[in-house]
């Protein structure tokens, strides 16, 4: 390993579609960490799921080596981050393990709501930040518009923005010898206790659980005794390396160093990412900060569509769980389900993502129920409790008020677009805050939405309005106070617990009727009549029924006493009363997504 003033940790940050990995991707070309017959598009983004959609999930650690102008090899910790909203956490934990950050924007985009967003989280950390204007390869990029929104809003100079394009290796080198220049080494001792930040981990068959860490202080070497100060469990290190990008061996990890050590650790609840990892024989009192844990915004149950899959899911939501701190989990029973698992997640990108992989990676035919978000309700007794599911709600008479997520949401729009946008944001229940011009052509509006109203296609609303050009940017405020229900689905007179939502009680009616509407267009005729119903408690304020499927008995009965073809019809009504006591109508997966598209 390099001794620290020749090495560096550093990060890229950016808007989602700025360019990130096809950064990276360069940086490991010209430090020859890959050959250009290895190079392929966004290399850091192992998963298929990152390659489909064309953006970062997980965040990646990468150690290159720099021969720079000065004659002198440096070692350079790369880390990759996640630009969606949702994977603002990946974003988080990359930047505790840095000194510095690119700040990268698109030249044809320019300043988003995320590129502010991460802009004020390395602020946070205090990290020295480097900004690139990216992709100035393109026919309608505008670079020294780009600079000008960089300086207005960032306060940098013009000499510190260097510009580039990536995707033709332009201004690459530069970018390498500003980080050398620009970022401090790593500080530490490595003759002081160890102290070892876990920030991220995997799991891999025969090594177990893979810790991802930045030391601080101190050293490892293969064969110490290490202990995690967060579960006071202790292992024995098995094997240390770093990734370069595959990972290779090393002999030791010190200040300052980014690596992974594998310990033969079996349980991936086992490791927490933002514990910090000590030797065992000489100790540190001190745990480092670590992280402020995510805060889950959505909540939806995911149950298998066979029982015998539950213990499968359950060990596939482990795992998953081990190297994504964000997403949280725990067993539920339902009545229309069987046994399955409460889910929590950071917003809609990040539960889509969780259902594929545990679809793709896993081989599970999955049900997921609607997703909500938590309430705070105010008992009559005095006593305050949460919620994510909307089962879980007291008796009415019990309640005192119910208080739902109030979010501060960023929109950043042309100019043209601001109409529309603000049109859009009050019809969701959103209060005004501010309008702050970025410029002749955009500007950010500030408002403050009840999270549900967010949940659903309101994103894709904006993008919408705005031609592609407008982004969002949120963080949660606190409880606001509703006048709100709960809307349950009756099927055939029983209640479907997994359709039940909470909504504003002026809205309730329409929203209800919309519903069993839609359900009746995607529920399968079945045998027996489907009756739906949506109800406010015992009060029905909304019915559909979908007729059931005929046959024809009498077919085979060629003229004769018209009494024999009533028997076979009164035969058939009596089968058909049975049915309807024992039978349960079949509901496709696309009618608990029903609920989302429907708006009032």
């Amino acid at each position: 390993m390099a001794e620290s003033s020749l090495s560096r940790n550093f990060c890229i940050i950016a808007h989602i579609d700025h360019g990130k990995s096809t950064l990276a991707d360069r940086f490991l070309q010209m430090t020859g960490a890959i050959s250009d017959r290895e190079l392929k598009e966004q290399l850091l983004d192992d998963m298929d799921l990152e390659r489909e959609r064309g953006i970062t999930i997980k965040a990646s650690a990468v150690c290159l080596q720099y021969h720079a102008s000065n004659n002198k090899e440096y070692e350079l910790n790369l880390i990759d981050t996640p630009g969606h909203v949702d994977f603002s956490y990946e974003v988080s934990k990359s930047l505790a393990a840095c000194e510095g950050a690119l700040l990268v924007v698109d030249a044809a985009q320019g300043v988003e709501a995320q590129t502010l967003a991460n802009f004020f989280l390395a602020l946070e950390q205090g990290l020295t930040m480097i900004p690139v204007v990216n992709k100035i390869d393109l026919p309608n990029a505008q670079p020294d518009k780009t600079a000008l929104q960089i300086q207005d809003i960032f306060g940098f100079s013009k000499d510190e923005i260097l510009f580039a394009s990536a995707k033709e290796g332009i201004g690459v080198r530069e970018i390498l010898e500003r980080v050398i220049e620009r970022v401090p080494p790593p500080k530490g001792n490595d003759q002081t206790p160890l102290q070892a930040l876990v920030f991220d981990s995997s799991f891999d068959v025969y090594k177990g659980v893979i810790v991802y860490l930045r030391v601080f202080n101190g050293s490892l070497t293969r064969g110490k005794k290490i202990k995690f100060l967060g579960t006071g469990n202790v292992y024995e290190i098995l094997e240390i390396g770093v990734f370069t990008p595959q990972p290779k061996p090393v002999d030791r990890l010190s200040a300052g160093s980014v690596g992974f050590i594998a310990c033969n650790i079996r349980e991936a609840k086992d490791v927490r990412i933002g514990d910090t990892v000590t030797l065992l024989e000489q100790p540190t009192d001190q745990p480092l900060p670590g992280y402020k844990p995510s805060q889950p915004m959505v909540f939806c149950g995911i149950y298998p569509m066979s029982n015998k899959d539950y213990t499968a899911l359950r060990v596939a939501l482990e795992k998953l769980g081990l190297n994504d701190a964000s997403f949280v989990y725990e067993p539920e029973n339902s009545a229309s389900f069987g046994f399955g698992f409460r889910c929590g997640f950071l917003g809609l990108l990040h539960m889509e993502i969780i259902q594929e992989r545990l679809e793709r990676e896993y081989g599970l035919n999955l049900i997921l129920t609607t997703p909500s978000v938590i309430y705070r309700i105010h008992m009559r007794s005095g006593a305050t409790i949460f919620i994510e599911n909307p089962t879980q709600l007291p008796p009415v008479q019990d309640i005192d008020q119910i208080a739902e997520p109030l979010i501060a949401a960023s929109l950043i729009v042309p100019v043209d677009a601001i109409g529309p946008v603000m049109e859009l944001a009050i019809s969701r229940r959103g209060t005004y805050k501010s309008t702050e011009y970025l410029g002749t052509e955009r500007a950010r509006l500030i408002f403050e939405l009840p999270l549900a109203e967010i949940l659903v296609d309101f994103f894709d609303r904006i993008k919408s309005l705005t031609k592609g050009y407008g982004s969002m940017n949120y963080e949660l405020k606190g409880y606001v106070p509703g006048n709100l229900v709960r809307l349950d689905i009756l099927i055939n007179g029983d209640p479907c617990d997994a359709l039940s939502c909470i909504v504003p009680k002026d809205k309730a009616y329409y929203r209800g009727r919309a519903l069993v509407e839609k359900l009746r267009e995607v529920i399968p005729r079945q045998l027996v009549e489907v009756i739906l119903q949506a109800a406010i408690g015992t009060h029905i304020i909304a019915k559909e029924s979908i007729s059931p499927l005929k046959k024809n008995v009498t077919g085979k009965c060629y003229g004769g006493d018209i009494t024999r073809k009533r028997k076979l019809w009164e035969k058939q009504k009596e089968g058909k009363k049975r049915m309807k006591q024992f039978s349960r109508v079949e509901i496709p997966q696309e009618a608990f997504f029903a609920i989302l598209k429907i708006r009032d």
